[in-house]
Formats: C-alpha cells, structure tokens, sequence
C-alpha cells in the first residue's frame, strides 16, 4: 500500500510537467495517441467525478448552511466572471464560431477538483474550497446549459437537453455515487483515496491525449493564438477571484480559495461536452484541452506564491 501511496504522491506533486508532456506528445506525435477513442472521454471524466465523490462527506455541505456567504460569493463568481471572461476574450480575438464555443463552454462549466488540490497547496480554505465546488458542481446542470445557451444562441447551435443530460450522466451520477459510498463504505474509501490522484492523472491525461491526437493538423493552424485566449481567461480568472475577495474584505485563505476556484475550470466536462452540444464543431473540443494543461502548471506556480502569504492565524501569531 506505501508503493502505491509514493506512486500517487508522485502524480499529485509532479501533475503539471506530467500533463504538459502528454500534450506535447499528442500534438507533436500524434500517432502515439490515436488509439484513444474520442469516445471514452464521457466515461473517463466520469471516473473522476466518482474520485471526488468518494472524498466528499456531509460536512462539507453543511459548509453551505454554516457560511452561506462564502458559498453564494463564490457560486457568483464562478458563473458570472469565468463566461463574462470567455465572451469577451472570444469576440476580441475574433475566434471563428466553433473556438468561441469551446472557450465559453469553459467558461460556464464549474470549478475543476484540481481547484481543491491547489488549494491545498497553497495553504488556502479548503473546506470552502471544496464547498464551492460541490455547490456549483450540482448547479452545473442548470446554470451551464442556460448561460452557453445565452451568450452563443446567435453564434452557433446549442443543443441545451443533451447538454444538460450529459452533465447528469457524466457529473451528478458518478459524484452520487462515489459520495453514497464514502458514506457507507467509509474505511474502504479512506483507503481508495490514497491512490485517487494518479488514477485522476491517467484519466485526465488520456482526454488530454486524445482531444490533441485527433485535432493535431488544426491545432497547428490556431495553435498560438488558442494558447493566448486561454491562459489570459485563466489568469484574469484568477485576479477576478482575487479582487473580489480583496474588494469583500475577505481573509488571505479564503481570498486564496476564491481566487483559485474561480480561474482553474473543469475543463474536462467542457471537452466532454463540446462534443454533445456542438456536433460538426469538432474544434469546440480544443480550448477545453488547452485549458487541461494549461490550468495545472499555472495553478502550481500560483500555489508557490500564495504559500508565502500568510493566513490571518499566521499574522495573529
């Protein structure tokens, strides 16, 4: 069990170079990573919506009761800031309808569990960390379809109820389980969630892999200027958490969580989903890739600096 505990150590330390090589070597080497299927990226993304299901317990929707305040800024935040983000980015670059799909697809999709581990790292409140993710996780179903719906119904197709049926089936179901069973199970889960970080690192490398594979040639040809929309979402995501935390008076932990929760995507839902409500936009599906790779390497460095800044306990002492 300590080998397999170091293996998952490994994964969840060294995430971001191990994500980044894997696209490097479906974009550059794209035959290494065809055998992928496009297909099971549904059933992959649900195998890590069923890893956060088992780490979830009641008490961290009780989180929702005990700091409303916190939750609703964040839930907010999230659906307000990342779409806004996404829209504008994608009518300033001009991005051709299928790449303005995908980046607002992005956008409207929840935190991503990644969001809970930086956290972490960055010593910041992950019990509202965690909270927000819950919470938007299960609005997701509702609040993406309807904002993607909003800012792209004169752009391109939405497909909103296989949209909304695939985050049941690929989020909400996999979730309930996995928490139902920590529930239950709950000695069988501790020992489960050891190993939780690698196998979320295979599957999310697997996605990552078979979006870039299979869209090598176009990416190629919008490449640069994908890369450019996507990191600066992501990073005034992160200063849109940010500044609303400072401008709510909020403590460094929780300006921390915001901050992070708010610019780090589940990104993999959005690949996941350009592909049911987008069909014949096969580009749709790149800017969710990007952003996979993407999010973990900034989220890193981020946890770097946000470590140096001390929580409010730290300065009491």
């Amino acid at each position: 069990m300590k080998v397999i505990e170091k293996i998952s150590e490994f994964f969840g330390k060294y995430m971001a170079l191990i994500v980044l090589a894997v696209a490097a070597l479906a974009l550059f080497v794209p035959q290494s990573s065809l055998w992928i299927d496009t297909s099971w990226i549904n059933y992959l993304l649900m195998v890590v919506m069923f890893g956060m299901g088992l780490t979830m317990k009641p008490r961290d929707f009780a989180l929702v009761f005990k700091r409303p305040k916190d939750i609703l800024v964040g839930t907010a935040a999230q659906f307000i800031i990342m779409p806004a983000l996404a829209f504008g980015l994608s009518k300033l670059f001009q991005l051709d309808p299928a790449l303005t799909a995908g980046v607002v697809l992005v956008g409207t999709c929840p935190g991503g569990t990644s969001s809970n581990v930086i956290t972490y790292l960055s010593k910041g409140d992950v019990a509202l960390s965690v909270g927000m993710t819950s919470v938007n996780t299960l609005l997701a179903p509702l609040l993406t379809p309807a904002i993607t719906w909003l800012l792209l119904q004169t752009t391109v197709r939405v497909d909103v109820w296989a949209m909304f049926w695939s985050i049941i089936q690929v989020i909400i179901i996999p979730v309930a389980l996995g928490f139902v069973i920590n529930r239950f199970f709950g000695k069988f889960t501790e020992k489960a969630v050891a190993v939780l970080p690698s196998v979320s690192t295979v599957a999310i490398c697997l996605i990552i892999a078979a979006v870039v594979s299979h869209n090598a040639e176009k990416n190629y040809t919008s490449g640069v200027l994908v890369f450019a929309v996507v990191i600066l979402h992501n990073l005034l995501g992160y200063a849109g958490g940010f500044g609303l935390g400072k401008l709510l008076k909020m403590p460094p932990e929780k300006v921390k969580a915001l901050s992070i929760e708010v610019g780090m995507q589940n990104s993999g839902l959005a690949t996941s989903l350009a592909g049911t409500a987008f069909s014949g936009l096969a580009m749709a599906t790149v800017p969710g890739a990007v952003f996979s790779v993407w999010h973990n390497i900034s989220g890193a460095i981020l946890a770097g600096f946000y470590r140096r800044w001390k929580n409010s306990s730290e300065n009491e002492k």
